[in-house]
């Protein structure tokens, strides 16, 4: 049975794309970060994810980017915004997240000898982020088959995307069928403590429109 390395936020689409990892075959093991995010509580919900999906480790890397700023995801003195609240790229973005976060995983991969990397990100309901776009995901693979000593000597990386074109709708209507308890998952860019999300951010709203678009009654615990 082939190794995969999951990134696994605690989302509704990393925890779905953990599920589709796990009926392909995949032994799978779960990376989070600790980046510095302003609310933690999303690794509560990787690591509940993790344990409920199956994987067979489950790492936590502490990688403070957020020391950085500059996105209001990390920075408090940066107000998250609601829905729509202005054009271009929000002031959500974390610089160089995925990338970061990708290039991790290949380290991780590289070491257990897994040659499987799997990533939830989304171009089609998201919120403009150029780190989920299919053409970073062609440029990282790339990178992958050049950068390291497995590949090298003859082992080929593939990163997959699998929620890479898919509404949010139909991201839920195939975890639903994989068993993904979307309960345990969290999408909030403004949780509170006790993990309620405010209902008002880009996250929220694109969440709760496609469990209506997926005609599935929302989960989630709003504040």
């Amino acid at each position: 049975m082939k190794k995969a390395v999951i990134l696994l936020s605690g989302g509704l689409d990393s925890s779905t794309c953990l599920a589709m990892a796990r009926a392909q075959g995949f032994v799978c093991h779960a990376l989070s970060f600790s980046y510095g995010q302003r609310h933690a509580y999303e690794l509560t919900a990787a690591r509940r994810l993790a344990a409920d999906l199956g994987a067979v480790d489950h790492r936590v890397v502490n990688l403070d980017i957020g020391q950085f700023g500059a996105s209001a995801l990390t920075d408090t003195g940066i107000d998250v915004p609601e829905h729509d609240a202005g054009a271009g790229i929000p002031v959500t973005y974390v610089p160089a997240r995925n990338t970061v976060f990708l290039a991790n995983a290949l380290g991780f991969a590289e070491t257990i000898g897994a040659y499987d990397i799997f990533i939830g990100v989304n171009a089609v309901d998201y919120s403009g982020y150029p780190d989920c776009r299919p053409e970073f995901i062609n440029a990282f693979q790339a990178l992958a088959n050049v950068a390291t000593k497995a590949a090298v000597e003859g082992q080929q990386f593939t990163l997959h995307a699998p929620l890479l074109y898919l509404s949010k709708a139909e991201i839920i209507q195939a975890g639903i069928k994989l068993g993904v308890d979307y309960r345990l998952t969290v999408s909030c860019y403004s949780l509170n403590n006790q993990g309620a999300a405010c209902g008002r951010c880009d996250s929220c709203i694109l969440r709760s429109q496609g469990f209506a678009a997926a005609q599935v009654e929302d989960p989630t615990n709003y504040q």
